[in-house]
């Protein structure tokens, strides 16, 4: 469970909120409602990492397109054809 403090108390023991936040992310909430997580730079890099790479149409080669072009869904997606009827 993700440890959480007050700003008020953020303010008041920073140093020892601080070094919680190295072990696992702490959130500091404002008038009981969730504002801000304290966390580790090797975590905060380690979440920068896996952030989504966004790719454009020029990304892809035409073999790419064509790969798209020629897939479909499974057959166990008409399982959900049912649903289109019923709007």
């Amino acid at each position: 469970m993700q440890q959480s403090v007050s700003s008020a108390e953020a303010s008041k023991s920073f140093g020892r909120i601080s070094r919680q936040a190295l072990v696992a992310p702490l959130t500091i909430t404002h008038h009981g409602q969730d504002s801000l997580v304290l966390m580790s730079v090797a975590e905060y890099q380690r979440l920068k990492r896996r952030d989504r790479e966004v790719l454009t149409l020029s990304d892809f080669g035409d073999e790419d397109r064509a790969a798209v072009a020629a897939s479909g869904a499974p057959a166990k997606a008409a399982d959900f054809d049912s649903e289109l009827r019923d709007i």
